[in-house]
Order: structure tokens, then C-alpha cells, then sequence
């Protein structure tokens, strides 16, 4: 599994300032408003999806393509709204990003025991003590979000410790709704952490670090 949104180097203030003001109207909204709709479908394939791995043991094919291209796309606008890549989304489901990536292997054969316990327990086991946790990182999080905004307003940077923090709360939240939509049947840990990687462009400490 890997999850990162690159660090740049430099980032401009000028869409910083456009996006803060005006992001809601020209980004946010003509996103969302197709989102929402792809949202409700990858809802109904995820309760179809479970039946399927319940009786044959397989996630589809085509429905993991759809839940990852979908957790891409979403992935491309908040890297933007929440000021940590520069750059418009693209619109669409086969479009992809230099500045973000999502990479999961398909289970070859999901666990039905775990598919099951993960629908009628998962609330207990996976999301209260996740969820809980999440809660104060994302508390800190939109503290380093705040300050990380008047950092890159006024030196065009954007801390490299906050970057890092901010998408390890973002990939921890990736890992746990990839286990709890089946994407996974390994348990997510209490972790922001990824394993160092070069994101396919060099072995700088500007690359985020994702996970495998």
C-alpha cells in the first residue's frame, strides 16, 4: 500500500490567497457536485461488494478500480483545498496526478470471516478506538494547517514537519476506510508513519513518504 502527496519545494501565494477565498466556488463546488454522486454510488457497490465476497471469497475487479480511481480523485482536491499541493484537480476517474499517489493491491482472496466481523463489529474494534484517536490528530492537524497557511503566505514554503504530519492524518484515515470498504484485510495501525520513498522523482526530504 503506498499514500503520499508530494512536498514542493516552493508554493505559490498567489493561488494560496485564490484558494482560500475563492477555492470554494471554483474548485470545491464543481467537484463535489459530481463527488457526491459517485459517493453514493461507491456506497451502493461497497454493500454489494460485501455479498460478493461473502459467497465467493473475491473482490471485483472493476468495483476496486472504481473505489481506488474514487479515493484518487477525492484525494486530488482536498491535496489542493487543504493547501498542499499547488495546482487545479482534474476532473474524472481515470485521470491522475504527479503530485499525489494511491497504490493498493486487490486482495487475490478477501477474508470472509474478517469481511463479516468488519460489518457486524467493525464499529467496536476498528472504528471507536481509531476514530478516537483521529479526533486529536485532526485537532492538531487543523492547528498546523493554520500556521503552515501564514508560513507559505510569507516565505512561499510550507514546512516539511507539517507537510509530513498532516498527509501521515490523511493516510491514516485512507487506512482506515480501505479496511473498513474490504480494500484490505490487514488490520490499519495507530500510525501516521510510511515507509520513506522517492515518490518516482528523487530521494529528497521534499518527497512525502508513503507507505508500502
Amino acid at each position: 500500500m503506498k499514500f503520499g502527496i508530494k512536498h514542493q519545494e516552493t508554493y505559490s501565494r498567489g493561488e494560496l490567497i485564490l484558494r482560500t477565498l475563492f477555492g470554494v466556488f471554483y474548485m470545491a463546488l464543481p467537484h463535489l457536485f459530481i463527488l457526491i454522486f459517485l459517493q453514493l454510488w461507491s456506497a451502493i457497490l461497497n454493500f454489494i461488494t460485501f455479498w460478493i465476497i461473502l459467497f465467493t471469497g473475491q473482490f471485483p475487479e472493476g468495483m476496486f478500480k472504481f473505489q481506488l480511481n474514487l479515493r484518487k480523485w477525492n484525494l486530488r482536491l482536498q491535496a489542493r483545498l487543504m493547501n498542499l499541493s499547488d495546482g487545479y484537480p482534474a476532473f474524472g476517474l481515470e485521470s491522475e496526478d504527479e503530485n499525489i499517489i494511491i497504490e493498493i493491491e486487490r486482495p487475490i482472496a478477501s477474508n470472509r470471516v474478517s469481511v463479516l466481523l468488519r460489518l457486524i463489529f467493525g464499529f467496536f474494534y476498528v472504528l471507536i478506538p481509531h476514530v478516537f484517536c483521529l479526533y486529536f490528530m485532526m485537532i492538531g492537524m487543523s492547528f498546523l494547517q493554520f500556521i503552515a497557511f501564514w508560513v507559505v503566505l510569507f516565505t512561499g514554503k510550507f514546512p516539511v514537519g507539517m507537510h509530513t504530519f498532516i498527509v501521515g492524518v490523511l493516510r491514516w484515515q485512507f487506512r482506515l476506510d480501505a479496511y473498513m470498504s474490504f480494500m484490505t484485510d490487514t488490520y490499519p495501525p495507530f500510525s501516521t508513519k510510511g515507509d520513506e520513498a522517492d515518490f518516482g522523482l528523487s530521494s529528497t526530504p521534499s518527497n512525502a513518504a508513503l507507505e508500502s
